[in-house]
């Protein structure tokens, strides 16, 4: 088992990562996203995990800790990893 916090990290400072509801739906309409992770408490939760051709992960924590966990100062509700870089984050079921 992998550590999802520590996979964001890795994928944020080294592959390519968008950051925010609004850049998070730009990127699975135009098929850039790889992968979808929204927070426990996303407001727009079932329409980021509902029918997408994506894969998507809920974050188990808020959006405060996924920011956190992305190694940024404000809370993240959702993000699309374009690239992983050196992350293992796209291997998680």
């Amino acid at each position: 088992m992998i550590d999802v916090a520590r996979a964001l990290k890795t994928a944020s400072t080294t592959g390519e990562v968008r950051f925010g509801l609004e850049q998070t739906r730009k990127s699975v309409t135009s098929g850039e996203a790889k992968m979808v992770v929204f927070s426990s408490n996303c407001p727009a939760k079932e329409e980021l995990s509902s029918g997408k051709a994506v894969r998507t992960l809920e974050f188990p924590g808020t959006n405060v800790e996924l920011g956190a966990a992305c190694g940024k100062p404000y809370a993240i509700s959702a993000l699309a990893i374009i690239k992983a870089g050196d992350s293992n984050i796209l291997s998680v079921q």
